[in-house]
């Protein structure tokens, strides 16, 4: 029988150094899991809890906005931070903010569009400052146009404010949005990364639109649908860089639209918004469906003649209702921003996203 049971034992040893379950101590772990591929479509996939997270702390900013500074105003709760956006068939590259200058030494980086842009640019440079905290840096601002740099890298990182991106000019008094004209780009030209972005503006109505009229070739509106406005703005914009920018030398990104989360039917919840929200959308698919401004931004890309690249943020910040300022951001108790985002937060991933592309030079 001992010898028997001898055999047996030995018989179990080899099977487990043939699985690899058994370790040198004696011990058995579990298989190593194979690690997710490289990809470079990060878009489908769900939010998951990391105790990495998140990638820096506001009191590591001492520059941050006020606005999207959400735990100095009040907010308690903390899931919102310790989320990490996992695709589903690869993996999205962790932030690396001394190889993102390296590799960015001596170029100009500029964000244009809207106060989402400026979410973004913000994160960016958060995430910067956290990788290098002893680096010497440098934020100047100047009529529409701040500039955050790094001099020990000759970075700069530039953020020009132009929500519409066509003209908006006044004429007899009157402020005219002009769908076919972009005379206001010479600034883009010359930059060696440009991330465009337009969308929040476009939705404004009653004293907070930006325009009195809209003029469409020899045409002028009180006002139209605003999709129908928005394509045809973002059409002249497309051919406006189609024409200008020399993509030999500049790399061109659309942010994509930042969803907004004021309507909480979009995820099953009737009467609810971001207010008060402190979860996730679970899974991998909103409910409100798609965003029709990202429709028409891909409709718009596809049939451009230059490669501009699209950081599709869209479905993955729709599964965040819990990412926005709410009560905690500009307008204190008595406001509810469920557009912009908490910072650290969801555009933290925006500029994950933006890494990614630099390292598989997408």
């Amino acid at each position: 029988m001992g010898a028997r049971n001898a055999i047996g034992i030995a018989i179990l040893l080899v099977l487990l150094l043939c699985l690899g379950l058994a370790q040198g101590d004696g011990g058995v772990t579990k298989m190593k899991k194979k690690k997710k591929k490289k990809c470079s479509d990060y878009s489908q996939g769900r939010w998951v809890y990391s105790s990495s997270y998140p990638l820096y702390n506001s009191s590591d900013c001492p520059f941050l906005e006020s606005g999207f500074d959400c735990q100095k105003n009040g907010r308690s709760d903390k899931l919102y931070l310790k989320l990490r956006w996992q695709p589903t068939s690869c993996n999205l590259p962790r932030f690396n903010g001394i190889d993102f200058l390296r590799r960015n030494r001596g170029k100009r980086i500029m964000f244009v569009g809207d106060s989402l842009s400026l979410n973004q640019w913000q994160s960016l440079t958060c995430m910067l400052h956290k990788a290098v905290p002893n680096a010497a840096y440098s934020l100047k601002r100047s009529q529409g146009l701040s500039t955050f740099s790094f001099p020990a890298y000759n970075v700069s990182l530039m953020l020009r404010r132009n929500a519409l991106l066509v003209d908006l000019i006044t004429k007899n008094g009157s402020r005219v949005l002009k769908l076919d004209s972009i005379d206001n780009g010479k600034p883009w030209k010359g930059m060696d990364t440009l991330i465009f972005n337009s969308w929040h503006w476009w939705l404004h109505n009653g004293r907070q639109r930006p325009w009195d009229v809209i003029q469409y070739r020899k045409s002028t509106f009180e006002d139209m649908n605003r999709l129908i406005a928005y394509k045809l703005a973002m059409t002249t914009w497309s051919t406006w860089i189609d024409s200008n920018i020399d993509f030999s030398k500049t790399k061109v990104y659309f942010q994509g639209i930042s969803p907004d989360h004021n309507n909480g039917s979009d995820w099953n919840e009737a009467k609810a918004s971001c207010r008060g929200q402190t979860t996730a959308v679970e899974g991998t698919k909103y409910p409100g469906g798609s965003n029709p401004a990202q429709i028409v931004v891909e409709q718009v890309l596809s049939k451009m003649l230059k490669p501009v690249y699209l950081l599709n943020v869209t479905g993955l910040s729709q599964l965040r209702k819990d990412g926005h300022p709410s009560m905690y951001g500009y307008g204190g108790k008595y406001g509810n921003d469920c557009s912009h985002w908490c910072l650290p937060g969801v555009p933290d991933t925006w500029n994950q996203l933006l890494y990614a592309s630099l390292i598989h030079k997408i």
